[in-house]
């Protein structure tokens, strides 16, 4: 196959339902099989990889934030563009800009654009499949 992208357009916002979970697990698949990766993060979505996420601690079953080693999207999604690195494969995401204002979630990690809608329809044009998760 000559062009090997693939376009992820998400939407589901960190820690709510396993949709996320599947997503990363789908992304990193993809990278294994040496796709190039191009994510539109999309409504919540748009805060998986915020910046300012903090880890914290469950008093219920008495753990501090180390015993819980509650994970966070924004170490996943860092993961990710780590592991596209070494793997030689390319792994573009962008935030859609009107979904991060409205949500206050500006502050993204390293390696992370701010777009439009115009960057999924870009994306999606450029890529040999596009693979929409919707929030149901």
């Amino acid at each position: 196959m000559e062009n090997k992208k693939l376009t992820f357009a998400f939407m589901d916002p960190p820690f709510e339902n396993e949709r996320t979970i599947t997503f990363f697990r789908l992304v990193d698949a993809a990278l294994d099989a040496g796709a190039d990766i191009q994510v539109f993060a999309y409504e919540g979505a748009a805060a998986l990889a915020f910046a300012l996420q903090k880890a914290h601690g469950n008093s219920v079953h008495h753990r501090d934030t180390e015993q819980e080693a509650h994970p966070l999207t924004k170490d996943w999604v860092a993961a990710l563009q780590k592991k596209a690195e070494r793997l030689g494969r390319q792994l573009d995401w962008v935030n859609c800009g009107l979904c991060v204002d409205e949500r206050g979630v500006n502050e993204s990690i390293p390696g992370c654009k701010r777009g439009s809608p115009a960057d999924l329809w870009r994306y999606a044009d450029s890529s040999f499949n596009t693979l929409v998760i919707g929030t149901r």
